[in-house]
């Protein structure tokens, strides 16, 4: 098996380039997205008994609740009352349907929480690295502003971080699309040369 590789790895690798290079290609048929990343931090107020490991924990799950609930239309509301301060341009999300408009926010903004250090990754995603910008300034001061209202008063939030924005589109990310095509790529050839190998085509079994 090892030799009939050896002797056949320049076919092997030009169709994984091909693919590979094929899935890039694709890849910028698609819309173009690009990226802001800011984080904010949760701090549990100090409760008498309460060791700091449990309140490192229990912000932790605090952010886990935070993360999902960006998603919601509550959040969303909240954010669009004060998205023209940030830049945003509200008229694009107001011209949506419900249904898209879901979609869209679920797609475009992302939380996720950075554990050990009581962190809460905010990722936005639009189509210019000013709007994307825009849009990651709006999310972050409205749960800056507003996050403990979904976890009661013993919580604060604060921003540590300004907003990180990709060079170039974050999504669809055609390095990983290319790398998916070359692996798929040689991964078939090497079926393929496998496959007729048994048959005999190239030696006899």
């Amino acid at each position: 098996m090892f030799t009939l590789f050896a002797r056949h790895w320049v076919l092997i690798l030009v169709w994984g380039i091909i693919l590979g290079a094929a899935a890039c290609a694709v890849t910028f048929l698609f819309p173009q997205y690009y990226s802001a990343e800011t984080k904010v931090l949760i701090i549990s107020r100090d409760r008498s008994g309460v060791d700091p490991y449990t309140q490192a924990k229990s912000a932790e799950r605090i952010g886990e609740n935070l993360a999902a609930l960006m998603s919601t239309t509550d959040f969303y509301n909240k954010t669009m009352e004060n998205a023209p301060a940030s830049g945003v341009d509200v008229s694009v999300w107001q011209g949506l349907s419900e249904r898209d408009q879901r979609k869209n926010w679920e797609k475009q903004v992302v939380g996720g929480v950075v554990y050990g250090q009581s962190l809460l990754d905010i990722l936005v995603y639009d189509r210019t690295p000013a709007k994307a910008a825009a849009l990651s300034d709006a999310v972050t001061k409205t749960m800056v502003a507003r996050g403990a209202e979904y976890v009661g008063g013993d919580v604060s939030i604060k921003q540590v971080d300004s907003a990180l924005v990709s060079r170039f589109p974050a999504r669809p990310n055609a390095l990983l699309n290319g790398a998916a095509g070359l692996a798929v790529g040689v991964l078939l050839a090497a079926w393929w040369v496998i496959r007729y190998k048994h048959n005999g085509l190239f030696y006899k079994a």
